[in-house]
């Protein structure tokens, strides 16, 4: 069930499963203006046996409010803010992020480092120069996707779009990508069931937001840490999360063979698994 909290003036909506006294820990989605929290919580729920399993839509994204501004730094200190709410003032908070939401989760790490004991990060990247490889994957897989085009990928989604409809129609096209073995109908479903807020997704890839680097400042992230890829992963690929790895202190690195961006998907056993090593649970 879909519950709503007001956080920062922005109505956003949540699920949570686990014990009340259980660990707090906050998934964050991937996505730009398109994302919400269903699927992550849907794998990460697993985990409720022994953790608080809390994944919201951030503002602009799902069934969350269209309230801005639509910046990393406001949904950073919405996820603040949700801790708060959820743990406390000084309550600790386990952060796990994918894709665009990995980014997220690197940035509240380093702003709130205090506040967070681990860090899980998935198919993500510590700065905008993942696009140039995620362009060269492309161009080398470009027989995989017929209706969408390098112009497409780096004019549009790592541009602007004009219209949610246009949002919807390229992201369709370009969802074989994501994926080792496609399925065309779950493809088409998933699709359609989804919320294409273009305005959010522009704002975040503005010229005041596209160019994040996170990369000197991974050494104050004190939490710790699990960094997981698919070796496959097009758009965040593996070099970026090796090279987070190597940024911060005592991180762990797991490569999963013949996976790609969506890895906690397409192998949830051992990602779960290896999360559960982590946490200790």
């Amino acid at each position: 069930m879909v519950d709503f909290v007001d956080i920062n003036g922005a109505r956003l909506a949540y699920r949570i499963a686990g014990p009340e006294k259980a660990p707090l820990m906050i998934t964050l989605h991937g996505g730009r203006g398109m994302g919400d929290h269903r699927s992550d919580f849907a794998i990460y729920s697993r985990l409720s046996d022994k953790i608080r399993v809390l994944s919201f839509d951030y503002r602009g994204h799902g069934r969350s409010s269209l309230t801005k501004p639509y910046t990393f730094e406001q949904i950073v200190d919405d996820v603040e803010g949700v801790r708060r709410h959820f743990a406390g003032e000084d309550g600790p908070v386990i952060i796990c992020g994918g894709s665009f939401g990995g980014f997220l989760a690197q940035h509240y790490a380093i702003k709130y480092a205090a506040r967070v004991s681990h860090l899980i990060l998935r198919g993500t990247a510590p700065s905008h120069h993942h696009e140039a490889g995620a362009i060269k994957t492309l161009a080398e897989r470009i027989r995989e996707v017929p209706g969408f085009s390098v112009d497409m990928l780096r004019n549009k989604v790592f541009g602007a779009y004009e219209s949610d409809r246009e949002f919807q129609l390229v992201y369709f096209a370009m969802m074989p990508l994501y994926k080792e073995t496609f399925d065309p109908d779950a493809a088409l479903r998933s699709n359609l069931d989804g919320v294409y807020v273009a305005e959010s997704h522009n704002d975040l890839y503005s010229e005041e937001e596209k160019y994040f680097d996170y990369t000197d400042r991974l050494p104050q992230i004190t939490a710790k840490t699990l960094v997981v890829v698919g070796d496959k992963d097009w758009i965040c690929p593996p070099e970026n999360s090796r090279l987070i790895a190597e940024r911060v202190p005592g991180a762990e690195l797991v490569l999963v063979e013949g996976a790609n961006h969506g890895v906690h998907a397409e192998k949830p056993d051992l990602v779960l698994g290896r999360i559960r090593e982590h946490l200790g649970v």
